[in-house]
């Protein structure tokens, strides 16, 4: 019975989005619904799959799917309390961001397409959670990639959806290629792709190349959970409607990585040089990502960043080998990340900005939208890991996992892993604190130009909202006592030192901000208000206000310079220029890839044509020649005939009584 049930987590939303393409233009009326309730009902059975497996012995059930000749692969399902878990996480943000996107996207023409593809992504995650042969994992991984590239650029009307979603799509392939020679070579150590017999041929010491394939597979986790130095796509990505960002960060495609790693720990920790570059990827992730954040004006690149930051601490708390501090951060973050993302949804649209908003922009917010104030507050709260919110206590299990490592406790990783991840987290929890503090003083108590009111959000948008911000308020206190009986065991309650050195850098982070922020108030001349201009007539920002209505309009720009009120600028410094631009790294990859490669294809181009197209063109000029020849001589004189045909019946006889005087 359970295994039935699981079969069916992953298929409905399989089943709701074919429907949903057949049906979108047929019977508009059943869009909506088709969106809504197959992502409810696959959340009622994976909330009934946890029940039924209860953290304890995995359910794992497997049908041969095609004989290969050499290694099979096996239809099969491996259900232990992380993939439950995960489950109930994936299942339960798309729900509220279907919910919320009836609301949001309820003009936009190419809503039935939308929401299909969105339940086609969260049908590919669900396979990703609970398949238990790496095979199909890989078909869920690819599925939730393409969906990505449509959904991200869904205003393919502009230029900047369109540059993102072809980002998005190359910088997760280049993962993906080694990631895919690494699952064939696991595959081919370990005799099987079934991930049970994978893990039981690691146990037994069967991996004869363990650091070759955790290298290649980390490739591919880099791309799909925007791990440095595969990123880069990530930021770009907010072109996509709000909602997609946040089933993308909060608990699809990104989760995917660092789920896929927790999954497959044993076959990494079989390598101490993968985990040190694990947590050296980490470490640079969380504080490049913080310092990025720190310096945006969009407020859905900060949110990014954060995201990119927060995955971070995920793979830290792999690399010192503690998966359940990882997942529990995991299951956290999806909540109070889904929340800011569609929070911020609310606050585009009542700042009247498109859907790249700066912050600079935004004044007296928080009149105008109270449940987007509220609910963000509180999801701000939770990132800047401040207790008694969710955050703290995911985070100070990462936090306790990388101390334990570092003071010398065993662990499956080498000391220096901890101290790197320890170090680096601590630094990352005092900017995470005082971006978060920062986009809340812009977004909230900013000075811009006030913005035509744009009305309340739809009923569906804010109860949505209300909805996520019970678990980022309650998730972590209930979580940490009971989750690690669904884990390996290991506890995940806060330590001592690592909350007071965390919680204290957050609020010094928070402070030194909000210090900041005064400071630059006091110095910069107050923006007035009511200055708006439209856009003109055919700018590309247009498509976008013409397909999502009014809920996040490319009318109403704010005609002002941006507020200089910004106390990002101050705590940066000369840092802030470069943090704004992410650090030049489009600009590197560039110069290294892009450039040289658009060289090789230009000296080929040239080769082609110039030294190829030479020979193929002198090998046809002499037939061309002869037949020019050939074509003066048919005239259709036939006194020109006769006169050839004799001349050439002289030429002949002279030639052959030469010969035979000759012999």
């Amino acid at each position: 019975m359970t295994t039935t049930l699981a079969a069916l987590v992953p298929l409905l939303p399989f089943l709701g989005a074919v429907a949903g393409l057949l049906l979108g233009r047929t019977a508009p009326g059943f869009v909506r619904p088709l969106a809504v309730l197959p992502p409810l009902a696959s959340l009622v059975l994976a909330a009934l799959v946890a029940v039924r497996q209860g953290g304890g012995r995995a359910v794992d059930a497997y049908t041969l799917l095609t004989p290969t000749g050499s290694v099979p692969v096996d239809l099969a399902l491996h259900i232990d309390g992380f993939a439950a878990l995960v489950a109930i996480l994936v299942a339960f943000v798309a729900t509220c961001v279907q919910i919320y996107s009836t609301g949001y996207l309820r003009d936009d023409p190419r809503y039935p397409s939308y929401a299909a593809l969105v339940s086609l992504f969260t049908s590919a995650m669900l396979l990703v959670v609970y398949s238990g042969d790496l095979i199909v994992l890989l078909v869920g991984w690819e599925v939730m990639g393409i969906c990505s590239y449509f959904l991200v650029g869904h205003y393919w009307g502009t230029p900047e959806a369109r540059a993102a979603s072809l980002k998005a799509f190359l910088v997760t392939k280049l993962g993906d290629v080694p990631f895919l020679i690494g699952l064939f070579a696991l595959g081919t150590e370990a005799g099987s792709f079934r991930i049970t017999r994978v893990l039981g041929a690691v146990a037994s010491g069967g991996l004869d190349h363990p650091t070759v394939i955790a290298l290649l597979l980390l490739a591919g986790v880099a791309g799909k959970s925007a791990q440095f130095p595969l990123h880069t796509w990530l930021p770009d990505a907010m072109a996509g409607p709000t909602p997609v960002s946040a089933l993308i960060h909060a608990a699809t495609m990104v989760a995917a990585g660092v789920y896929f790693t927790a999954r497959l720990l044993p076959v990494f920790e079989a390598s101490a040089a993968a985990m040190t570059v694990l947590a050296v990827m980490a470490a640079v992730t969380m504080l490049g990502s913080g310092l990025a954040a720190l310096a945006q004006d969009d407020i859905k690149r900060v949110l990014a960043y954060s995201t990119i930051g927060q995955l971070g601490y995920m793979t830290g708390a792999l690399a010192v080998g503690d998966r359940g501090a990882a997942v529990f951060h995991l299951l956290s973050h999806g909540a109070f990340k889904a929340l800011l993302f569609l929070a911020a949804g609310a606050v585009i649209h009542a700042a009247g900005t498109n859907s790249l908003a700066a912050m600079s922009r935004m004044s007296h917010l928080r009149d105008r939208v109270p449940d987007a104030f509220w609910t963000m507050t509180v999801a701000l709260l939770a990132l800047a890991a401040i207790p008694p919110f969710s955050g703290f206590f995911s985070k100070e299990s990462v936090l306790g996992a990388a101390e334990r490592l570092a003071t010398g406790h065993p662990g499956p990783a080498p000391g220096a892993a901890g101290w790197i991840v320890l170090v680096a987290a601590l630094a990352t929890a005092l900017l995470t604190a005082a971006y978060a503090t920062r986009l809340w003083l812009l977004a909230f108590r900013g000075r811009g130009a006030e913005a035509p009111d744009h009305g309340r959000q739809p009923l569906t948008m804010t109860v949505v909202l209300w909805v996520l911000a019970v678990p980022s308020l309650a998730f972590g206190a209930l979580a940490y006592r009971t989750l690690p009986g669904w884990f390996d065991g290991g506890s995940l309650a806060p330590t001592l030192l690592t909350s007071i050195l965390g919680t204290g850098l957050a609020v010094v982070g928070g402070l030194l901000t909000y210090g900041a922020w005064q400071r630059a108030a006091a110095r910069a001349p107050r923006v007035p208000l009511g200055a708006v201009a439209a856009h003109p007539e055919g700018d590309a920002g247009l498509v976008e206000a013409e397909a999502i209505a009014a809920h996040e309009p490319a009318y109403g720009d704010i005609a002002e310079a941006p507020d200089p009120a910004d106390p990002g600028r101050l705590l940066l410094g000369p840092l802030y220029g470069p943090a704004a631009s992410g650090f030049h790294l489009d600009a590197v990859y560039s110069a290294l890839f892009v450039r040289p490669v658009l060289g090789a294809a230009s000296l080929v181009r040239f080769l082609d044509r110039e030294v190829v197209d030479t020979y193929v063109r002198g090998a046809a000029a002499l037939p061309r020649l002869l037949g020019a020849a050939v074509r003066r001589a048919q005239t259709g004189n036939v006194q020109t005939y006769v006169s050839a045909l004799l001349a050439g019946t002289v030429v002949l006889t002279v030639a052959v009584l030469l010969v035979a005087s000759g012999a």
